[in-house]
Protein backbone atom coordinates (compact mmCIF):
# COMPACT_ATOMS: atom_id res chain seq x y z
CA UNK A 1 0.00 0.00 0.00
CA UNK A 2 1.32 3.40 -0.55
CA UNK A 3 0.02 6.87 0.80
CA UNK A 4 0.24 10.05 -1.72
CA UNK A 5 0.00 12.78 0.44
CA UNK A 6 0.82 16.49 -0.91
CA UNK A 7 0.63 17.95 2.76
CA UNK A 8 1.53 15.26 4.76
CA UNK A 9 -1.59 15.03 6.68
CA UNK A 10 -2.87 11.77 6.85
CA UNK A 11 -1.49 8.58 8.31
CA UNK A 12 -2.14 4.85 7.24
CA UNK A 13 -0.89 2.27 9.91
CA UNK A 14 -1.87 -1.51 10.26
CA UNK A 15 -3.43 -2.82 12.91
CA UNK A 16 -1.89 -5.71 15.54
CA UNK A 17 -3.17 -8.47 13.68
CA UNK A 18 -2.14 -6.97 10.15
CA UNK A 19 2.16 -7.44 11.11
CA UNK A 20 0.76 -11.21 10.82
CA UNK A 21 0.64 -10.81 6.65
CA UNK A 22 3.73 -8.75 6.75
CA UNK A 23 6.66 -10.38 5.05
CA UNK A 24 10.66 -9.18 4.19
CA UNK A 25 12.71 -10.11 1.28
CA UNK A 26 16.12 -11.99 2.68
CA UNK A 27 18.06 -9.07 1.37
CA UNK A 28 21.32 -11.05 1.68
CA UNK A 29 20.39 -13.38 -1.22
CA UNK A 30 19.13 -10.69 -3.31
CA UNK A 31 23.03 -8.57 -2.60
CA UNK A 32 24.74 -12.01 -3.27
CA UNK A 33 23.42 -11.82 -6.38
CA UNK A 34 22.61 -8.82 -8.04
CA UNK A 35 24.65 -5.81 -5.90
CA UNK A 36 22.86 -3.34 -8.20
CA UNK A 37 19.57 -4.40 -7.32
CA UNK A 38 17.53 -2.01 -5.36
CA UNK A 39 16.33 -3.15 -1.63
CA UNK A 40 12.66 -4.71 -1.79
CA UNK A 41 9.76 -3.59 0.40
CA UNK A 42 8.22 -4.72 3.24
CA UNK A 43 4.82 -6.72 1.78
CA UNK A 44 1.52 -7.83 2.60
CA UNK A 45 0.96 -11.52 1.62
CA UNK A 46 -2.81 -12.36 1.84
CA UNK A 47 -3.57 -15.75 1.36
CA UNK A 48 -7.11 -17.38 0.23
CA UNK A 49 -9.39 -16.15 2.76
CA UNK A 50 -6.92 -13.68 4.68
CA UNK A 51 -7.34 -10.03 5.60
CA UNK A 52 -5.68 -6.99 6.74
CA UNK A 53 -7.18 -4.30 8.62
CA UNK A 54 -5.49 -1.05 8.98
CA UNK A 55 -6.16 2.73 10.48
CA UNK A 56 -6.20 6.25 8.35
CA UNK A 57 -5.55 9.32 10.86
CA UNK A 58 -6.47 12.71 9.78
CA UNK A 59 -4.14 15.17 11.89
CA UNK A 60 -4.27 18.83 9.75
CA UNK A 61 -2.43 22.11 10.16
CA UNK A 62 -3.89 23.78 8.18
CA UNK A 63 -7.45 25.23 7.76
CA UNK A 64 -8.37 23.83 4.19
CA UNK A 65 -9.88 20.83 2.23
CA UNK A 66 -7.29 18.28 2.43
CA UNK A 67 -6.89 15.56 -0.52
CA UNK A 68 -4.97 11.96 -0.72
CA UNK A 69 -5.13 9.01 -2.13
CA UNK A 70 -4.10 4.76 -1.33
CA UNK A 71 -2.61 3.21 -3.56
CA UNK A 72 -2.72 -0.62 -3.80
CA UNK A 73 0.69 -2.29 -5.64
CA UNK A 74 0.39 -5.83 -6.48
CA UNK A 75 3.61 -6.81 -9.23
CA UNK A 76 3.62 -3.89 -11.49
CA UNK A 77 0.30 -2.73 -11.30
CA UNK A 78 -0.84 0.13 -9.47
CA UNK A 79 -4.41 0.93 -8.90
CA UNK A 80 -5.99 3.18 -6.49
CA UNK A 81 -7.91 1.74 -3.53
CA UNK A 82 -9.15 4.54 -1.24
CA UNK A 83 -9.52 8.06 -1.87
CA UNK A 84 -9.33 10.56 1.20
CA UNK A 85 -10.96 13.59 1.62
CA UNK A 86 -10.75 15.83 5.09
CA UNK A 87 -11.17 19.22 5.95
CA UNK A 88 -9.35 21.03 8.66
CA UNK A 89 -10.92 24.07 10.72
CA UNK A 90 -10.28 26.56 12.89
CA UNK A 91 -13.87 27.64 13.90
CA UNK A 92 -14.12 29.43 17.23
CA UNK A 93 -17.27 27.79 18.18
CA UNK A 94 -17.86 23.92 17.87
CA UNK A 95 -19.52 21.08 18.39
CA UNK A 96 -17.89 17.95 19.61
CA UNK A 97 -19.27 14.35 20.52
CA UNK A 98 -21.45 14.31 17.67
CA UNK A 99 -22.04 11.45 14.40
CA UNK A 100 -21.17 11.92 10.92
CA UNK A 101 -23.89 13.08 8.68
CA UNK A 102 -23.93 10.52 5.61
CA UNK A 103 -26.56 11.41 3.86
CA UNK A 104 -25.22 13.38 1.17
CA UNK A 105 -22.21 10.65 0.52
CA UNK A 106 -21.92 9.52 -2.97
CA UNK A 107 -19.92 6.66 -3.16
CA UNK A 108 -19.56 6.70 -6.91
CA UNK A 109 -17.77 10.58 -6.66
CA UNK A 110 -14.46 11.38 -7.84
CA UNK A 111 -11.87 13.41 -6.60
CA UNK A 112 -10.88 14.45 -9.62
CA UNK A 113 -14.52 15.74 -10.53
CA UNK A 114 -14.07 17.63 -7.01
CA UNK A 115 -17.58 16.79 -5.29
CA UNK A 116 -16.51 14.76 -2.79
CA UNK A 117 -16.75 17.14 0.37
CA UNK A 118 -15.46 16.62 3.71
CA UNK A 119 -18.30 14.95 6.30
CA UNK A 120 -20.06 17.25 8.77
CA UNK A 121 -19.98 16.33 12.21
CA UNK A 122 -23.55 17.64 12.88
CA UNK A 123 -25.40 14.65 13.42
CA UNK A 124 -27.36 12.89 16.71
CA UNK A 125 -29.05 9.92 15.85
CA UNK A 126 -31.55 8.72 18.95
CA UNK A 127 -32.46 5.33 17.30
CA UNK A 128 -35.01 4.03 18.25
CA UNK A 129 -36.83 5.30 21.73
CA UNK A 130 -40.11 4.24 24.03
CA UNK A 131 -43.04 5.91 23.64
CA UNK A 132 -42.96 7.98 27.13
CA UNK A 133 -39.98 7.22 28.37
CA UNK A 134 -37.07 9.64 28.15
CA UNK A 135 -33.61 8.96 25.69
CA UNK A 136 -30.78 11.16 26.55
CA UNK A 137 -27.67 11.70 24.35
CA UNK A 138 -24.77 14.55 25.15
CA UNK A 139 -22.13 16.47 23.31
CA UNK A 140 -19.91 19.15 23.73
CA UNK A 141 -19.88 22.62 22.70
CA UNK A 142 -16.22 24.60 22.99
CA UNK A 143 -15.04 27.85 23.06
CA UNK A 144 -11.86 27.83 20.67
CA UNK A 145 -11.13 31.72 21.32
CA UNK A 146 -8.30 32.77 24.04
CA UNK A 147 -9.84 36.28 25.13
CA UNK A 148 -13.44 36.09 24.36
CA UNK A 149 -16.36 34.78 25.89
CA UNK A 150 -19.36 33.81 23.83
CA UNK A 151 -23.22 32.95 24.78
CA UNK A 152 -25.02 30.28 23.25
CA UNK A 153 -29.04 29.77 22.73
CA UNK A 154 -30.67 26.80 21.45
CA UNK A 155 -34.11 27.50 19.80
CA UNK A 156 -35.39 23.99 20.28
CA UNK A 157 -38.79 23.16 20.30
CA UNK A 158 -40.98 20.29 22.40
CA UNK A 159 -40.52 17.11 22.10
CA UNK A 160 -36.41 17.72 21.93
CA UNK A 161 -34.97 19.47 24.91
CA UNK A 162 -31.33 21.04 25.12
CA UNK A 163 -30.04 21.59 29.00
CA UNK A 164 -28.47 23.86 29.13
CA UNK A 165 -30.49 25.72 26.76
CA UNK A 166 -29.19 29.19 27.81
CA UNK A 167 -25.20 29.43 28.62
CA UNK A 168 -22.18 31.43 28.71
CA UNK A 169 -18.59 29.50 27.51
CA UNK A 170 -15.48 31.54 28.61
CA UNK A 171 -12.66 31.83 26.67
CA UNK A 172 -11.15 28.36 26.20
CA UNK A 173 -13.93 26.67 27.93
CA UNK A 174 -15.97 23.47 27.51
CA UNK A 175 -19.42 22.56 28.40
CA UNK A 176 -21.77 19.38 27.99
CA UNK A 177 -25.38 19.61 26.56
CA UNK A 178 -27.53 16.94 27.23
CA UNK A 179 -30.55 16.42 24.52
CA UNK A 180 -33.55 14.82 25.80
CA UNK A 181 -36.07 13.36 24.00
CA UNK A 182 -39.47 12.37 24.96
CA UNK A 183 -42.62 11.82 23.00
CA UNK A 184 -45.76 10.66 23.96
CA UNK A 185 -47.27 9.57 20.88
CA UNK A 186 -45.27 7.33 18.45
CA UNK A 187 -43.67 9.58 15.74
CA UNK A 188 -40.52 9.31 13.41
CA UNK A 189 -37.93 12.26 13.18
CA UNK A 190 -35.44 12.38 10.30
CA UNK A 191 -32.98 15.14 9.92
CA UNK A 192 -34.82 17.48 12.43
CA UNK A 193 -33.07 20.69 12.76
CA UNK A 194 -31.72 22.59 15.52
CA UNK A 195 -29.87 25.67 15.43
CA UNK A 196 -27.93 27.19 17.70
CA UNK A 197 -27.46 31.27 18.41
CA UNK A 198 -23.56 32.28 19.34
CA UNK A 199 -22.93 35.74 20.24
CA UNK A 200 -19.84 37.00 20.77
CA UNK A 201 -20.04 38.86 24.59
CA UNK A 202 -18.36 41.70 26.59
CA UNK A 203 -19.10 41.70 30.75
CA UNK A 204 -19.51 44.27 32.57
CA UNK A 205 -17.11 43.01 35.42
CA UNK A 206 -13.48 41.96 35.12
CA UNK A 207 -14.00 38.61 33.35
CA UNK A 208 -11.87 36.85 36.30
CA UNK A 209 -14.62 38.38 38.56
CA UNK A 210 -17.46 36.74 36.49
CA UNK A 211 -18.11 33.08 37.31
CA UNK A 212 -19.85 30.87 34.69
CA UNK A 213 -23.58 30.89 33.95
CA UNK A 214 -26.18 28.63 32.53
CA UNK A 215 -29.91 28.43 32.90
CA UNK A 216 -29.71 24.98 34.92
CA UNK A 217 -27.55 27.55 38.09
CA UNK A 218 -29.58 27.80 40.85
CA UNK A 219 -29.32 29.19 44.37
CA UNK A 220 -30.84 26.67 47.39
CA UNK A 221 -31.48 28.60 50.72
CA UNK A 222 -34.15 27.49 53.70
CA UNK A 223 -36.38 30.44 54.96
CA UNK A 224 -38.01 30.19 58.46
CA UNK A 225 -41.72 30.41 57.83
CA UNK A 226 -44.35 30.81 60.93
CA UNK A 227 -46.17 27.96 62.47
CA UNK A 228 -49.62 27.80 63.35
CA UNK A 229 -49.12 26.79 66.55
CA UNK A 230 -47.24 29.53 68.57
CA UNK A 231 -46.07 27.21 70.87
CA UNK A 232 -43.30 25.83 68.98
CA UNK A 233 -39.81 25.72 70.28
CA UNK A 234 -38.42 26.18 67.13
CA UNK A 235 -38.73 27.97 64.05
CA UNK A 236 -39.64 25.45 60.42
CA UNK A 237 -37.70 25.95 57.55
CA UNK A 238 -38.49 26.02 54.10
CA UNK A 239 -36.79 25.01 50.80
CA UNK A 240 -36.10 27.88 48.38
CA UNK A 241 -35.17 27.31 44.84
CA UNK A 242 -33.98 30.70 42.84
CA UNK A 243 -32.35 30.58 39.76
CA UNK A 244 -29.14 32.26 38.78
CA UNK A 245 -29.38 35.57 36.89
CA UNK A 246 -27.64 35.84 33.59
CA UNK A 247 -24.15 38.10 34.23
CA UNK A 248 -24.45 41.47 32.77
CA UNK A 249 -23.34 41.56 29.11
CA UNK A 250 -22.86 43.59 26.27
CA UNK A 251 -23.20 41.53 22.32
CA UNK A 252 -20.60 42.86 20.33
CA UNK A 253 -21.98 43.89 17.01
CA UNK A 254 -22.01 41.77 13.90
CA UNK A 255 -20.80 38.25 15.89
CA UNK A 256 -23.38 36.80 15.73
CA UNK A 257 -23.44 33.08 14.01
CA UNK A 258 -25.29 29.83 14.26
CA UNK A 259 -24.65 26.44 14.73
CA UNK A 260 -26.63 23.56 13.46
CA UNK A 261 -27.76 19.57 14.89
CA UNK A 262 -29.75 17.20 12.57
CA UNK A 263 -31.75 15.14 15.43
CA UNK A 264 -33.15 11.47 14.07
CA UNK A 265 -35.21 9.32 16.06
CA UNK A 266 -37.66 7.02 15.45
CA UNK A 267 -40.53 7.00 18.67
CA UNK A 268 -42.52 3.44 18.92
CA UNK A 269 -44.60 1.59 21.21
CA UNK A 270 -42.72 -1.78 22.87
CA UNK A 271 -44.05 -5.37 21.57
CA UNK A 272 -43.83 -8.54 22.80
CA UNK A 273 -45.05 -12.05 23.24
CA UNK A 274 -45.57 -15.49 24.93
CA UNK A 275 -45.00 -18.56 24.10
CA UNK A 276 -48.26 -19.81 26.09
CA UNK A 277 -50.53 -17.76 28.15
CA UNK A 278 -52.08 -20.54 30.70
CA UNK A 279 -50.31 -23.41 32.37
CA UNK A 280 -51.39 -26.47 34.03
CA UNK A 281 -49.55 -28.26 36.66
CA UNK A 282 -50.19 -31.98 37.57
CA UNK A 283 -51.61 -32.80 40.47
CA UNK A 284 -48.75 -32.37 43.15
CA UNK A 285 -48.30 -33.90 46.56
CA UNK A 286 -47.83 -31.68 49.50
CA UNK A 287 -44.23 -30.66 49.95
CA UNK A 288 -43.50 -31.54 46.15
CA UNK A 289 -42.26 -28.74 43.55
CA UNK A 290 -43.32 -28.54 40.08
CA UNK A 291 -41.88 -25.95 37.80
CA UNK A 292 -42.90 -24.59 34.49
CA UNK A 293 -41.32 -23.00 31.76
CA UNK A 294 -42.22 -20.24 29.21
CA UNK A 295 -40.46 -17.74 26.80
CA UNK A 296 -40.98 -14.15 26.89
CA UNK A 297 -39.94 -12.30 23.82
CA UNK A 298 -39.16 -9.03 23.11
CA UNK A 299 -40.73 -8.84 19.13
CA UNK A 300 -40.37 -4.55 19.10
CA UNK A 301 -37.42 -2.17 18.40
CA UNK A 302 -36.63 -0.57 21.47
CA UNK A 303 -35.96 -2.04 24.92
CA UNK A 304 -38.70 -4.06 27.11
CA UNK A 305 -38.81 -3.33 30.76
CA UNK A 306 -41.03 -5.83 32.63
CA UNK A 307 -41.55 -6.38 35.95
CA UNK A 308 -43.89 -9.68 37.38
CA UNK A 309 -46.78 -9.38 40.29
CA UNK A 310 -49.14 -11.83 41.46
CA UNK A 311 -52.74 -10.82 39.91
CA UNK A 312 -54.86 -11.32 43.01
CA UNK A 313 -58.44 -13.13 42.37
CA UNK A 314 -60.92 -9.96 41.82
CA UNK A 315 -64.02 -12.40 43.07
CA UNK A 316 -62.12 -13.36 46.51
CA UNK A 317 -60.67 -9.64 46.84
CA UNK A 318 -64.60 -8.44 46.36
CA UNK A 319 -66.10 -10.58 48.99
CA UNK A 320 -63.52 -9.63 51.71
CA UNK A 321 -64.16 -6.32 51.31
CA UNK A 322 -68.13 -6.98 51.92
CA UNK A 323 -67.63 -8.69 55.20
CA UNK A 324 -65.32 -6.22 56.09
Amino acid sequence: LRLEDQHGMFLLKGRAATFKTSHTVNMEGDAVRNETKPPKQPFFLLRHGQSAQFNVMFKPTLAQRLEGKIDLLVEDMCMTLVELVGEGHKDEFTLDGLKEDTQERNAKSSLRKDIIDAVRVNHMDFGHCPVGKRCRRTFTVTNHTLTQAMRFEWEADAPFQFSPKVGHLHPGCAKSITVILKADVPATFRRHLVKCKVTKINFELPRRKVLDWDDRMCIVTWKDITWKDTAARWPKKEKVVEPVLEPAHTVMEESSQEAEVYLSAAVTYTQFKLSTTVIEFNDTLPFQTRTAFFRLFNTGKVALEYSWEEAGDSETARRTALTR
